[in-house]
């Protein structure tokens, strides 16, 4: 082979390999992505929130009467039974004992009200006796006149003179009362301890369970002083539960009535089921951790699972709620890491035979996985999960996972 001959040869083999490489370095990379199908089936749409139990019907014991309650014949978590397990006694409040001053005075008070009461018995006596005088001045003014003897102007007068005797006896009547009652208020003063209990039964006031359960809680154990409508213990059945949630106000108008809930974190290895009884129509203020006010619901919900799938759940336990607020059984659906904003439109790229093809999409109900799709997709198509900048219309994909 001659010089110019391998020169050629040469030429054209570095030729070829520059050709090569620009050739390498110009054409499409692939794009490595993951991919995910577009499926069709079951959805729902949930709102979570913190609850607690809470006993349906609480009973209050409360004192009767002012006076001591003795020492509680209960423990919490006793059980009791309606009308028969005693659980309070009150002992009413005995009169103060009198020291002398103070008995001298109060039977001097007594004294003075017996004086009073006869000078109103006496003033009654003096007034019956003036209107039976009247009454008969008024009979003889009365014959008098019929003959002719007597004027008109006479019978007038006798008649008046009856109507103030009678005034002057309902007064004597109603001071006689008053003096009576001051009697009678001045000798109570002087009632002692050893008055105030007629029988043993009346030593105290004995209080029964108002319904079967167990005690919740016990105010004091210890004897003390009460007065009357105080709270002495609670009564309640923990079979009877009910569960109390605080969803946002913007979250409680999305609930719709006899909305169905699943019950989770209670402690058990099941899950339970609820249903929304009712949500309270009026709202109250909390604030966050983050200090932030918020607007929330009391939502109560029914437990539809029996209490034997509950065991050990008692008032006031902790528990997380999700709350279904819509599902449908068939429902065509793409995953939300998939869709991106395009303008004002949602997209996604699609796998169309290794080529992303970007895609504009109508969408529906979303929950934290899935959106419901309601054009621009087809069952079964390939679309990529979370795309990045590389991924543009037109690129070339190697799918790193397909789903």
């Amino acid at each position: 082979m001659t010089r110019s001959t391998r020169l050629v040869l040469f030429s054209l083999i570095g030729a070829g390999l520059i050709g090569f490489l620009l050739w390498l370095s110009l054409r499409p990379v692939p794009v490595s992505v993951d991919l995910v199908p577009v499926t069709r089936g079951p959805m729902e749409v949930t709102i979570e929130v913190d609850a607690v139990t809470r006993i349906r019907e609480v009973w209050e014991v409360s004192a009767p009467i002012t006076g001591t309650a003795d020492r509680s014949p209960v423990r919490v978590g006793d059980m009791v039974v309606a009308g028969v397990t005693l659980v309070a006694r009150v002992e009413p409040v005995a009169p103060s004992l009198l020291d002398l001053r103070s008995r001298t005075e109060a039977e001097a008070a007594v004294q003075e009200a017996e004086a009073a009461l006869a000078v109103a018995q006496s003033q009654l006596v003096q007034a019956e006796a003036d209107l039976v005088y009247a009454q008969s001045q008024v009979d003889r003014a009365q014959a008098l006149a019929d003959r002719g003897v007597a004027s008109i102007v006479q019978l007038e007068n006798a008649m008046q003179a009856r109507d103030v005797a009678q005034a002057a006896r309902n007064t004597a009547i109603s001071s006689r009362a008053k003096a009576q009652s001051t009697l009678d208020r001045a000798r109570a003063a002087l009632i002692g301890p050893e008055t105030a209990r007629n029988t043993p039964d009346s030593c105290c006031v004995q209080i029964t369970a108002p319904a079967d359960g167990v005690v919740l809680s016990i105010d004091q154990i210890s004897e003390r002083p009460v007065t009357a409508g105080q709270r002495l213990l609670t009564i309640g059945d923990p079979s009877d539960l009910e569960i109390v949630a605080d969803p946002l106000s913007r979250d409680a108008v999305r609930i719709p009535a006899s909305a169905m809930a699943r019950v989770t974190r209670w402690g058990g290895d099941t899950v339970l089921e609820a249903r929304l009884r009712q949500i309270d129509p009026v709202a109250h203020t909390e604030v966050s951790a983050l200090g932030i006010e918020e607007q929330r619901v009391e939502a109560i919900f029914d437990f539809l699972s029996p209490a034997a799938q509950r065991p050990g759940l008692g008032d006031g336990y902790a528990l997380r709620l999700e709350v279904i607020e819509w599902q449908a059984p068939d429902v065509l659906a793409v995953p939300l890491g998939a869709l991106f904003r395009q303008g004002g439109d949602w997209a996604v790229f699609v796998d169309d035979g290794g080529l992303a093809r970007l895609r504009t999409v109508t969408l529906g109900r979303r929950n934290d996985m899935m959106a419901e799709v309601l054009s621009g997709l087809s069952e079964g198509e390939q679309v990529v999960s979370h795309p990045g900048d590389m991924v543009i219309d037109g690129a070339l994909l190697t799918p790193a996972t397909r789903q």
